[in-house]
């Protein structure tokens, strides 16, 4: 390909060379604008194939969470999987982008460009020199606000009433997400300060978690989770095999969700960017399931097939704040930190009774952290100040908001099945229906 464009290049120069047989610059205008095309629509594809991958981890999200909750709630959580996925959609075209985005009408570095839904090119009117559709990048941008939504469908299953969950994500897609990752994306304040979240560690991630945090705090533990003397009661999931698959879409999903985020392969240098993004996001990856089967088998005396799942998963959100300047070494050892670190804050959380259903805090929240921590150890253009400001920022404003949220719809709708339903079953009450009927009848 690096010698077949610059090819390109040449035989369209010479076609219009006698079009323009009296302008000698002829020639190098029209190689330009080829290349500029080129650029166009290699960058516009570079949106719309991670954007599908991406779009893929939902997938991914809904396999894990059916395999990680019990029988009873697997169609609840497909549901919601698929619901949030919506929702999404609508909101963040509505309200979210242009909100992230700031526009002709601002609060400077806050909030960007209120209720104005995104527009994308007209038929057959695009242009060039604008490096990328516009419909490719909002459909590339999407994805990461239901991404944000899917990590707290997770923390609440199983005990959480679905509209009140559903007004939850209207919310957290329209307004939290656009607002907070518009400090960083939309050129808000964290970018003036030197702030540096890649891929959206902290942005998408940990502002997930800390979502998820405040929803598990206000909601409380599934019954029987913990018992009277303080010991936590083993609630294992209904299929590890779906629960795997999950895991395996999402680490596939991640290649768009890092490698896109270089937002442009028009060029050698990006395409070289891009292919280093999905080496180094592999290697942590792996790194993070290697770490957390060591971890497990040292501390448990047994591999622990979830803790390896989340641990892979641990990995890629750690070299999402960075993929691209770490070399495979480090990149192995930011991935194996992660997955190390999700092993350990899974009993640190049951020690507090916060009950996470598919360990999406440790995962989301506190390896983002760590991810967006060690930025500055690859990439001198931040530092570890900077880094714990933003941490501070995003952090402090989603789970305030998100817990002030939750708290409201507590007190009015109510956001807790009756312990009656929870114990017969998400799927019964909220859904009336099962997702394995004939199995349920078997038992």
């Amino acid at each position: 390909m690096q010698k077949t464009l610059p090819l390109i290049a040449t035989l369209a120069a010479l076609a219009a060379w006698p079009a323009a047989a009296q302008d000698v610059a002829a020639p190098v205008e029209a190689a330009a604008a080829v290349s500029a095309d080129v650029a166009y629509i290699f960058n516009t594809l570079l949106f719309l194939i991670g954007g599908f991958l991406v779009m893929w981890m939902a997938a991914g999200f809904a396999m894990l969470e059916a395999g990680l909750v019990r029988s009873k709630n697997v169609t609840t959580q497909l549901f919601k999987n698929i619901s949030l996925f919506a929702i999404a959609g609508i909101m963040y075209w509505l309200i979210g982008y242009n909100l992230m985005y700031p526009g002709d009408w601002t609060v400077t570095g806050y909030i960007g460009e209120l209720f104005s839904p995104k527009a994308i090119d007209p038929v057959g009117a695009g242009l060039a020199e604008d490096g990328y559709s516009a419909a490719s990048d909002f459909f590339f941008q999407l994805m990461f606000c239901a991404t944000t939504a899917s990590i707290v469908s997770g923390t609440l299953a199983e005990r959480v009433k679905l509209w009140p969950f559903l007004i939850f994500t209207v919310v957290l897609t329209a307004l939290i997400y656009p607002i907070e990752a518009s400090w960083q994306w939309g050129g808000g304040f964290l970018s003036e300060m030197g702030f540096s979240d890649f891929a959206g560690s902290a942005l998408v991630h940990a502002a997930g978690g800390f979502a998820a945090l405040a929803g598990a705090i206000v909601l409380g533990a599934r019954t029987g989770k913990y018992r009277a003397d303080g010991r936590m009661q083993p609630m294992p999931g209904s299929n590890l095999a779906l629960a795997t698959l999950g895991t395996f879409i999402l680490w596939l999903g991640w290649f768009g969700f890092n490698g896109a985020s270089q937002l442009a392969i028009g060029s050698v240098n990006d395409a070289a960017d891009v292919s280093r993004i999905f080496v180094n996001t592999n290697m942590a990856a792996s790194a993070g399931a290697v770490a957390a089967i060591i971890v497990t088998q040292l501390v448990y005396g047994k591999i622990d097939l979830t803790m390896v799942l989340n641990g892979a998963l641990a990995g890629l959100v750690s070299i999402t704040a960075e993929p691209l300047t770490p070399s495979i070494f480090a990149a192995i050892l930011i991935g194996g930190v992660g997955g190390a670190i999700a092993v350990f804050v899974v009993p640190m959380l049951d020690r507090m009774k916060i009950d996470d259903v598919v360990g999406a805090i440790p995962v989301h929240l506190v390896a983002g952290i760590w991810g967006t921590m060690i930025v500055p150890a690859t990439n001198d253009g931040t530092s570890f100040a900077t880094q714990f400001i933003g941490i501070l920022c995003i952090g402090g404003f989603v789970f305030v908001v998100s817990f002030v949220f939750w708290s409201i719809l507590k007190a009015t709708t109510g956001i807790r099945v009756s312990q009656e339903a929870e114990i017969s079953g998400l799927d019964i009450s909220e859904m009336g229906m099962e997702a394995y009927p004939d199995f349920v009848q078997a038992k």
